[in-house]
């Protein structure tokens, strides 16, 4: 898994290289809501205003001007960032590296220039890849042994839309959901495995920071029945936390209050501890469009990235393992669909297929591997087939949204159908 994971990274970091950093191109690296989560980093660390006073002035050392975007909410106490800053948490350790190198050669971009954006990709293939790794723990505790675990991290990386979100947009909050929601999953799944109370401290961590860099995300949790594998297991892991409630508290206290800093930020902006940041956005909780989500051409989840429908053929070997743990899935995925998909922009903006379920990819990952390990002969030869395509497909589509040929907001079926695998129309 090393090589495999080593050779994923040299990969990325060329790509990366070859798009993002070669002339001006970095200048069109962070757009829109990449632009908020990154924000925070050069408020705190070089102009001190956490009400983003500086941001005209310093998006002219940065960014293509015909790239303005305004990510401050105007309150009563002062204009505050629409943003979590959970995603420039997980960026600050190469937003410093990059510092230190502008100070040396004299950069002056005020944390806008190019040292910066190499450094934010530099994390999205960090994350990206430290997901991966604990995608490959996990699949390792449900049976799946290297060969096939190397073939799931090949199609989690270069064939589902976290490439995307790796490559063309790192500036967005799902790459580094990816990496701490796999975290998060490998330690639940420690737990439940063995009930004991070290995993939680970790677990409490690393929920702390989900819900930091994306609120809804905290709907993990209802996870925990699938990994857990039988009813046995989850009561047992209940039982745990019960006796161990020193443990349990910590790991409450731990998650509440880094889920705190949030409030805290506000506080120092507004002197309100809390501020509804998304004013006249919300969710339709009785009027989703589940379908719509998974399967329209406009964004679904299973058109853009069919991985995660060959997935689910996985889900017959899981259920052979444990009814539960199948129940569980579906029941868990039926509750975020629902959800997410609840959401007033169900299609969420300018993005590349369903891109809130970026982070769940390690959920699909466990029946993707299960097919790879227990098919056999030809059905096993058909499947990883699929598997080489829908990583093929996922190359060409990316590479068509990179030319808005596959459009960030607009696609129909006639559209979807007239530029289908047509690289031809690329200029």
């Amino acid at each position: 898994m090393r090589r495999v994971l080593l050779a994923a990274a040299v990969l990325l970091v060329a790509v990366s290289n070859n798009i993002n950093w070669g002339r001006d191109h970095w200048r069109t690296v962070l757009q829109a809501d990449a632009k908020g989560y990154y924000a925070y980093l050069p408020a705190v660390f070089i102009h001190s205003d956490l009400n983003f006073g500086f941001l005209e002035e310093a998006e002219a050392h940065g960014s293509n001007p015909n790239l303005h975007y305004d990510y401050r909410v105007n309150t009563p106490g002062g204009a505050i960032n629409k943003y979590w800053c959970g995603t420039a948490v997980m960026q600050a350790p190469f937003f410093l590296v990059a510092s230190g190198w502008a100070k040396l050669t004299a950069d002056g971009s005020d944390g806008y220039g190019k040292p910066y954006v190499v450094a934010l990709c530099m994390a999205a293939i960090f994350y990206a890849l430290l997901g991966a790794w604990a995608c490959a723990r996990m699949l390792g505790k449900f049976g799946v042994e290297p060969p096939a675990q190397a073939l799931v991290i090949a199609v989690l990386l270069f064939g589902t839309h976290l490439f995307y979100y790796v490559i063309v947009a790192p500036g967005m909050s799902h790459v580094y959901s990816f990496a701490l929601v796999s975290l998060f999953l490998l330690s639940a799944l420690r737990f439940m495995k063995g009930p004991r109370p070290r995993p939680l401290t970790s677990m409490g961590l690393l929920l702390g920071l989900i819900v930091l860099v994306r609120p809804v995300n905290g709907i993990i949790v209802l996870a925990l029945p699938f990994l857990a594998g039988s009813r046995h297991a989850l009561q047992a892991g209940l039982a745990m936390v019960d006796q161990h409630k020193l443990a349990a508290i910590r790991t409450v206290l731990l998650a509440l209050g880094i889920f705190l800093v949030q409030p805290f930020i506000h506080y120092i902006s507004t002197g309100s501890w809390w501020v509804d940041s998304y004013p006249g956005e919300h969710f339709n909780w009785t009027d989703p469009h589940p379908v719509d989500f998974l399967f329209s051409y406009k964004k679904g989840l299973f058109l853009y990235t069919p991985a995660c429908l060959l997935a689910c053929l996985g889900l017959y070997h899981l259920g052979k393992q444990s009814i539960f743990s199948l129940i569980a899935w579906l029941l868990f995925m039926a509750v975020l669909v629902y959800v997410l998909s609840s959401w007033w922009n169900w299609w969420y903006g300018g993005s590349f297929s369903a891109r809130p379920m970026v982070e769940y990819l390690p959920l699909f990952a466990v029946p993707m591997g299960m097919a790879v390990q227990q098919l056999k002969g030809w059905a096993r030869k058909g499947y990883v087939a699929a598997l080489v395509l829908a990583i093929g497909l996922c190359q060409i589509q990316t590479f068509q949204a990179r030319y808005y040929r596959i459009h960030y907001e607009n696609m129909d079926r006639q559209q979807y159908w007239n530029e289908f695998l047509r690289l031809d129309k690329i200029p």
